[in-house]
């Protein structure tokens, strides 16, 4: 069926996004700290990436014990010779203080299974196995209590001491692995004050054992939160991958953890440090990055095997410090950019009644920002209220007229915007017309960031949002969907005010589907990747012939012996993918639902526009929904990759041949006039992580 559609879309910028759901009070206070020290210090910091009078290229330096293919009776006899006598609690405080940076983690275990505090659980830790004798954490976290520092712990959820090693650390862990770790979190949650979050890292747990080790920490420190690597969406806030950006806003809590030099984390005695400068501003640079879209930055440190901080590191977070000190009031408790662009000129926070330009970026004679409305106070240099600039106001643009000379590589400038009662920004995207309809392609996405563990997660859609605008009458709003919804609960809110509407009872609507004509098939693959991974940049239309050529031995083959609605199983390794393109061929613009079934993990793309992503239950097979397409005139290419996390089989079904009917519910008569919003998410959700789902459903006003 074609439903038509008769809409203005006017360009404007859209209001701050909050979070989808409301953080608690620790979450919130988390979230202002902005800027922590990551500390990576263990046994393999006295090898210092060095095994047998060589240097380890082989990975990073703080897993030299796999990367080098050491024997773990071999290893075991290392701690014999760790003496960190040079270790100073204190000072590592007083750096991250100068650093301004708001609390530390440490690494309590990492993957070799040596841990850093007295355990009852194993030998092998600093108290029993090294001349030191003396409890890292313990000191660590009574400088912390005395300096006021927030203290939190990274623990690795695999243990080379447990099981064997691995190229990618992302073992199962078994029941008894899984209640030792329990037994360790405990003491670390018991013995070492008041903690500010466990920071867990790699393995791959099932749903049960996520959650057991949730409900462990909030049991033993309610206030304590729990990091995003944990997996099954059980956790209190997301962590991106090693020195990973994210180019878009997270509406949940969010942390990026970095590393001074992307080769290592634990301390490498031949890494080359050069350009000092140079090094300062990268990492200044990504903080404010991270920042500006809303997240927190956790750079880290690597300790010598003499317990002493590379001086080299040091600078680098006093020279990030430095620029702190005089500027810090546009980082500390602020929000991220309100507008919907980036600038080339630098990067914008946010916090009451204040914006703050950061002069980073490209010298620019004026700064424009587009859609803001507020009575302007003052627009000062940060900290510097005599230095002001001028500027030029109209109803929907704000220009800032600003010196070149401002701009400075080594010092980036801050301009302080100051409102009289706070601003807004317009929304991005205002639908104007009789007939709007409200759908997945026009819709302003809130992300989360879902992870079942390193190498099964996304960014997941968490909530759909619009805006439109309407003269005043009263409107009886449409919702359609598919019988793949039927049953379950959304939320709509309506200029702020709530509509649970179940999904049940629509009137039937059948899909012609008779100019509809499905062409050739082609698949590629397989490859190892991570869920998210492509090969290439996926466009609206893909020639098989030529494209996705850059991976060795790999090219698209025509599949003609892939029948329509038949299982096709592949013999396959873990963390294995398939892409699979079908070509569709359409007289007119019309709709046509098709059957998918997948395994771990499928995301579905129609002519280079993303639908579906999610993974599914771990070790799952054949879970199958409808998806809608919105097909064009004249040729269609419908994109699908499977994801095979976990089995050493792939099953997949293409099915068109499913009942062509879609469903019809009308719901509660509104009057709307002028500028309107309308929101989409689930209704009470397993998880504030879980993606929504929706892409079939649109709303018609």
């Amino acid at each position: 069926m074609k439903r038509k559609v008769c809409f203005t879309v006017v360009l404007m910028s859209f209001f701050f996004m909050a979070f989808s759901q409301q953080p608690t009070s620790d979450q919130q206070s988390w979230h202002n700290n902005k800027y922590s020290m990551f500390i990576h210090f263990g046994v393999y910091s006295e090898l210092g990436g060095v095994w047998n009078g060589k240097p380890n290229d082989n990975g990073y330096s703080e897993q030299i014990q796999a990367r080098a293919g050491i024997f773990a009776d071999v290893y075991e006899d290392i701690p014999s010779r760790f003496n960190p006598e040079k270790w100073n609690a204190d000072s590592i405080v007083s750096l991250a203080k100068k650093a301004g940076m708001r609390s530390i983690v440490i690494t309590s275990k990492h993957h070799d299974g040596f841990c850093m505090f007295k355990t009852a659980t194993t030998r092998f830790n600093i108290v029993d196995a090294t001349p030191f004798k003396r409890d890292v954490l313990k000191e660590l976290s009574e400088a912390c209590k005395r300096a006021n520092m927030n203290l939190g712990f990274y623990f690795s959820l695999i243990d080379y001491t447990l099981h064997p090693s691995t190229s990618h650390n992302a073992n199962p862990i078994t029941a008894d692995h899984h209640e030792y770790n329990k037994k360790q979190i405990t003491e670390l949650l018991t013995n070492y004050g008041q903690i500010s979050e466990m920071w867990f890292d790699m393995g791959s747990l099932t749903v049960n054992q996520s959650r057991e080790m949730y409900e462990l920490v909030h049991r033993l420190q309610p206030n304590c939160l729990v990091s995003g690597r944990l997996g099954n969406d059980a956790y209190d806030f997301c962590v991106m991958g090693d020195n990973e950006y994210p180019d878009y806003k997270i509406d949940a809590p969010w942390q990026t953890p970095a590393s001074i030099f992307n080769e290592t984390w634990g301390y490498r005695s031949w890494q080359k440090r050069e350009n000092l400068q140079g090094k300062i501003h990268e990492k200044l640079l990504s903080l404010i990055k991270v920042v500006s879209r809303g997240g927190n930055y956790l750079l880290n440190i690597g300790p010598k095997g003499d317990g002493t901080v590379v001086p080299y590191e040091a600078e680098v977070l006093t020279g990030i410090g430095n620029w702190l000190e005089k500027n810090g009031e546009a980082i500390y408790g602020t929000t991220a950019n309100p507008f919907p662009e980036y600038f080339n000129w630098g990067e914008v926070t946010a916090k009451k009644n204040c914006l703050y330009l950061i002069l980073s970026g490209t010298p620019q004679e004026s700064l424009i920002l587009k859609g803001i409305s507020g009575k302007i106070k003052q627009v000062s240099l940060l900290n510097q209220p005599t230095v002001k600039f001028r500027t030029k106001a109209d109803k929907e643009n704000l220009t800032i007229v600003v010196p070149e000379t401002l701009f400075q590589k080594d010092d980036f400038k801050v301009i302080k915007v100051e409102f009289a009662e706070g601003f807004k920004v317009k929304p991005e995207n205002i639908f104007e017309g009789n007939n709007i309809t409200l759908n997945l392609s026009n819709s302003l996405k809130h992300y989360s960031y879902s992870c079942i563990d390193y190498y099964n997660n996304f960014r997941s859609t968490v909530k759909q949002e619009w805006n439109f605008s309407k003269t005043g009458k009263q409107v009886i709003p449409v919702v359609y969907y598919t019988a793949g919804e039927i049953g379950k609960n959304i939320e709509l809110s309506w200029n702020g005010t709530d509509e649970l509407v179940k999904l049940q009872n629509g009137t039937e609507i059948h899909l012609d589907t008779s100019q509809i004509q499905w062409g050739q098939r082609f698949q590629y693959g397989s490859f190892q990747s991570s869920f998210e991974e492509v090969p290439e940049k996926v466009t609206s239309q893909i020639n098989p012939a030529t494209d996705w050529r850059n991976r060795s031995n790999l090219t698209w083959k025509e599949t003609s012996d892939w029948k329509d609605g038949e299982v096709v199983s592949i013999e396959s390794k873990p963390l294995q993918s398939w892409f699979v393109l079908q070509e569709i061929s359409s007289e007119t613009a019309q709709e046509q639902l098709v059957e998918i079934s997948s395994g771990d993990g499928v995301i579905v793309w129609l002519n280079g526009e993303n639908l579906v992503m999610h993974n599914n239950p771990r070790n799952s097979v054949l879970n199958s929904e409808l998806v809608l397409l919105t097909l064009k005139p004249g040729k269609n290419q419908l994109l699908i990759k499977f994801y095979n996390r976990y089995g050493w089989k792939m099953e997949f079904n293409i099915n068109k041949s499913v009942s062509q009917k879609i469903y019809r519910q009308e719901l509660t008569p509104r009057n709307f006039s002028g500028l309107n919003n309308c929101s989409l998410k689930l209704h009470n959700p397993e998880s504030v992580h879980e993606t929504i789902r929706m892409n079939n459903v649109s709303i018609e006003l």
